[in-house]
């Protein structure tokens, strides 16, 4: 299949027009829809997520968080935590779609249920999230304490099961990225190595349905994101040279290689290489590239300076028709 067919069969709609369903249900909780089993639902929308396939997961959203918090009214922690586990992925996906205000709002939420059901994974993914939330609204300091609070309490559990050392080796991932866009060097270094410590024992390939599906291959992915939030985009390439998108296994963790690459390849000024990762991205998934205002920035500048270069026109057509 040629480039641009590749590209415009399949860009669609974009989902913004969808947050305001999600918007909605986070100001008044809508009525249960009754549509059956709740971790189906969720796994299903994990799923969607991690196929960047965010138009579906919006529309799906409102009636997990109705069905959510009907089934935590029987106050059993396992339906608190699931409960909160749909706000987490709500504020994911919010703030990859740059609604840092929703994002906020399903964040807290996410915290107060996590801490009602004194689930350790619910309570560390709440926390990751509203971290994530923060550092988008320039409040790195607080998201570096609310990190190094919840990856301490991660590790208090003793880390006794597979999924906690993952949740474990995923916190200090965020704590590094996290303290690496507040700008604090030494401490970013730290964590990467740390969690590259963590998670050496970590298979390659995380199993199906693992909350926190780190491995050794994301944690380097992750260490290109630190290295170009500290303004090192030759360490970031570095690192990532030998990344490869078999490596990972979700369509939403391939396509981070390729935007976290073109990323690093922009900021040293290699057009050309960035419009490759960008594709790269978008053949492994097109909400990736469309769906987040940073990259859609990248696509943005490269098609005002750079519109010869191949494949730059056509990720512009791709994400103009998506904004549009």
């Amino acid at each position: 299949m040629h480039r641009r067919t590749l590209l415009t069969a399949t860009a669609t709609a974009g989902p913004v027009v969808l947050v305001l369903g999600v918007d909605q249900a986070l100001a008044a909780t809508p009525p249960p829809t009754g549509r059956g089993s709740l971790d189906a639902r969720m796994a299903t929308a994990r799923d969607l997520y991690d196929h960047g396939t965010h138009a579906k997961l919006l529309a799906a959203l409102p009636g997990l968080i109705a069905d959510g918090h009907a089934a935590a009214s029987s106050r059993r922690e396992l339906d608190q935590a699931r409960l909160s586990s749909v706000y987490s992925l709500t504020a994911s996906v919010l703030n990859k779609l740059g609604s840092y205000e929703q994002a906020r709002i399903a964040a807290d939420r996410a915290r107060t249920w996590a801490e009602v059901s004194g689930s350790p994974l619910a309570s560390a993914s709440a926390a990751r999230a509203l971290a994530v939330v923060l550092r988008h609204q320039d409040r790195t300091e607080e998201a570096q304490h609310l990190m190094m609070a919840a990856t301490a309490q991660v590790e208090a559990t003793g880390l006794r099961t597979d999924a906690l050392a993952s949740a474990y080796a995923q916190m200090l991932c965020t704590l590094a990225y996290t303290a690496a866009r507040g700008g604090r060097r030494a401490e970013a270094s730290a964590m990467t190595e740390e969690a590259r410590r963590a998670a050496r024992a970590l298979p390659h390939i995380a199993p199906a349905g693992r909350l926190f599906p780190i491995s050794p291959a994301g944690v380097d992915l992750y260490a290109v994101g630190v290295h170009w939030a500290l303004g090192d985009a030759g360490a970031a390439l570095e690192v990532g040279k030998n990344l490869r998108p078999d490596q990972f296994a979700t369509a939403e963790r391939k396509a981070r290689l390729g935007t976290d690459m073109a990323r690093a390849w922009w900021a040293w000024g290699r057009p050309a290489q960035t419009a490759s990762a960008l594709l790269d991205a978008y053949r492994a998934s097109p909400g990736e590239v469309r769906d987040r205002p940073a990259i859609r920035r990248v696509v943005t500048e490269l098609a005002e300076r750079h519109p010869q270069i191949a494949g730059v026109r056509d990720l512009q057509a791709a994400v103009a028709k998506a904004a549009g």
